[in-house]
């Protein structure tokens, strides 16, 4: 039986999605759910910020596999449909590809196989096979992508082990492609998505071919207002459910007696607690929230030799008049993409012809800038921190370069028709958003630091405390942190002796999953 609210407390340091995922799952159960974010506005980086009247996604620019989060919402007796509006896009988004030649993406099965064939005509057929490949892939994963990971004993399960011919963690993301697509043009169409994960699809898993297949099968949506939309509605959600918010309230310390948390302290208060679920970069908070007495595995030693992600350069752009010929979403891959991940990765370095993305949302949803207005998201991957690039000189230089570049996709005389501009830089994201070397996507999706090598959703070094985010199990990329805070909860509620209000596993089919939503 549930204990009443208030008799069991959780206080949970951050509103990102998954902490606000999270406040949902356990405050429908019956706990005291409290929420402390530094910032003054929940969301974190998955939130949407206005200037001079032009609103701006400050993270994430659309949204994938809505199912999870549609079934947290039902958990908390909500109509996910009914509380954030969304239009499929189609095309999903265009491709141009700096050695030569252009794909609109749809998720229309014949003509994606046309706009294939037009590059690549032998690669066309291979479409329907890299689907049903990759749907079966995702059926038989999704049990694991759905449970903790605490030990090898997790990993090498029976039915884990069964999975490896289909896994075939040998490969590379890439390498998992040549066995359907010849042109390289067209690998890379179907896995620059690894950059979700801040990685290289040569290096990245192979497992990952599934996150393209989740945008043609179950496709890609772009939340009216903005992905900020996302999470306001879960925090009214919260609200009504009795989750308490303090803003502006950055944790200083989460408190620890006797190697359990039992709360957290701010420059304003304590806050006792039965639980504390760590919803805030891994590395960054770590080191900063966690005295190291109390850490035995994972010391700031031990992080610092971990592998971090790509971090990225922004330009959000508020400009005069509209550019209605470009597709809502465009990804240019530079003609050396290779050497482009190579600068990224291994040399550390800015390249001279960076690949880049562009979100020209006001050809979608008018609700973005004032009226005969448009905002422009243009987004450069670039490295981490390193002492090889010094931001504060280079970075009027790269802005330079992003404004040439994006005339490559037909945004031209752009300069002179923006009216508010804002630039964030690795440091940025590391001052304003606590990243660990400014690392978009935490800790790199490799094989050595996946599933229980992660940090577990259930914290190896402190009882009563517990991850939800992009740098604990499953990963990175909003429907596995909502995924991750389901995990967490329900092994937070498992410790409390509180039987969860939703069920105790989410339904493990893919099947019939296509989003219906009006647009």
């Amino acid at each position: 039986m549930n204990r009443s609210i208030g008799s069991r407390h959780v206080v949970i340091a951050g509103a990102g999605p998954g902490g606000l995922a999270a406040a949902m799952l356990l405050a429908r159960s019956g706990v005291k759910v409290t929420v402390v974010e530094k910032h003054d506005r929940v969301g974190g980086r998955t939130s949407t910020y206005e200037q001079d009247g032009f609103k701006f996604d400050i993270g994430p620019t659309f949204f994938l596999y809505p199912k999870v989060l549609r079934e947290i919402f039902a958990a908390a007796g909500y109509d996910f449909d009914a509380e954030v509006p969304m239009k499929r896009l189609d095309p999903q988004y265009r491709l141009v590809f700096g050695a030569g030649g252009e794909l609109l993406a749809t998720p229309d099965v014949a003509r994606m196989e046309e706009a294939i064939r037009a590059i690549s005509p032998g690669d066309a057929e291979q479409f329907k096979h890299f689907l049903t490949h990759n749907r079966t892939k995702l059926e038989k994963f999704l049990p694991f992508l759905q449970s903790p990971f605490e030990s090898w004993s997790d990993l090498l399960k029976p039915e884990m082990m069964k999975l490896l011919p289909l896994l075939k963690p040998w490969l590379s993301l890439d390498g998992d492609l040549q066995t359907h697509f010849k042109d390289e043009r067209i690998r890379l169409g179907f896995s620059f998505q690894s950059k979700y994960l801040g990685m290289s699809p040569f290096r990245c898993p192979s497992l990952f071919s599934i996150l393209s297949f989740l945008e043609y099968e179950h496709g890609v949506f772009h939340p009216v207002g903005g992905c900020g939309a996302v999470t306001a509605a879960m925090a009214r959600v919260c609200e009504d459910l009795g989750v308490e918010f303090l803003l502006d309230e950055p944790v200083e310390e989460v408190l620890v007696e006797h190697g359990k948390a039992v709360g957290v302290r701010t420059a304003k208060r304590r806050l006792q607690a039965d639980a504390v679920v760590m919803n805030a970069d891994f590395a960054d908070a770590m080191r900063k929230l966690v005295p190291t007495k109390h850490r035995r595995k994972w010391t700031d030693s031990n992080i610092a030799s971990k592998k971090f992600s790509c971090s990225t350069f922004m330009l959000y752009l508020g400009v005069e008049g509209r550019y209605d010929e470009v597709s809502h979403h465009t990804i240019y891959l530079a003609k050396d993409y290779r050497q482009n991940l190579k600068d990224i990765e291994d040399v550390h370095r800015l390249s001279a012809d960076p690949s880049f993305y562009v979100q020209n949302a006001s050809v979608t949803d008018g609700t973005l800038a004032p009226d005969g207005c448009s905002t422009l998201y243009v987004l450069l991957p670039v490295t981490h921190e390193s002492a090889n690039v010094n931001w504060r000189s280079e970075a009027p230089r790269f802005r330079e370069l992003a404004l040439k570049q994006i005339e490559k996709i037909g945004i031209t005389d752009v300069a002179k028709r923006i009216r508010t501009e804002r630039m964030l830089t690795p440091p940025g994201w590391r001052e304003e958003f606590g990243l660990h070397k400014g690392a978009t996507f935490s800790m790199a999706h490799s094989l050595g630091q996946m599933l229980h090598l992660r940090p577990h959703n259930r914290f190896e070094d402190i009882a009563n405390m517990y991850l939800v985010g992009g740098g604990t199990h499953p990963g990175s990329g909003l429907p596995v942190i909502f995924e991750s805070a389901r995990i967490s909860s329900r092994l937070l509620l498992e410790d409390l002796g509180v039987e969860p209000h939703w069920s105790a596993a989410p339904e493990r089919t893919v099947e019939g999953d296509m989003m219906q939503v009006a647009g």
